[in-house]
């Protein structure tokens, strides 16, 4: 299986969700200013590549407090069906249905790998990224990258200054400036 983490990202390499306010950052909400048809049909695309959701605490926390009260075939239904996996050290128990707690990164989601089964995709999740790229458990990485650059916030390339190097495997630019 592949592990495949996906990212709304500024040029400085700032990460953040749809909807900008996960954060104190004050120029949160960047990216709902570049919504663009096209960037929804790829990540309905994207989804519907994967059959797991691999996810950090605080993101999956977001998101069950969100998507069990949501419905429709593009993103609820499958989000709500999926199995979700949340790497957590805290986390007791889940509420949101199809939901397992995975606590080491390094021995889980290795394991979680060989399993049977599609891509699993990560939204978001930034310290749960950086401890999957430091551990070398990522096997693609979506950023759409937007036209702009924020001063500072959160990021999946800060902390352990190791040299990573990808391969580009396919590139797509938006009219709003938004390349994928």
């Amino acid at each position: 299986r592949k592990i495949i983490v996906t990212e709304f990202i500024t040029l400085d390499g700032v990460i953040e969700a749809p909807g900008g306010n996960e954060t104190a950052h004050p120029h949160g909400g960047w990216q709902t200013k570049y919504q663009h048809p096209e960037t929804g049909k790829y990540k309905v695309d994207e989804l519907a590549s994967a059959d797991a959701l691999l996810l950090g605490r605080n993101t999956y926390d977001a998101f069950a407090g969100y998507w069990p009260t949501q419905s429709g075939p593009g993103f609820a239904d499958p989000i709500n069906k999926y199995p979700k996996y949340v790497v957590s050290g805290s986390l007791q128990k889940t509420e949101w249905n199809n939901s397992h707690i995975l606590r080491d990164v390094a021995k889980d989601v290795a394991a979680l790998k060989k399993t049977e089964g599609g891509n699993i995709l990560v939204y978001g999740s930034a310290t749960l990224v950086k401890s999957l790229l430091h551990h070398d458990l990522v096997d693609e990485l979506h950023l759409l990258l937007y036209p702009v650059s924020v001063g500072g916030g959160l990021s999946i390339f800060d902390d352990h200054r190791e040299l990573k190097k990808f391969e580009l495997k396919h590139s797509r630019a938006f009219d709003n400036g938004v390349l994928i």
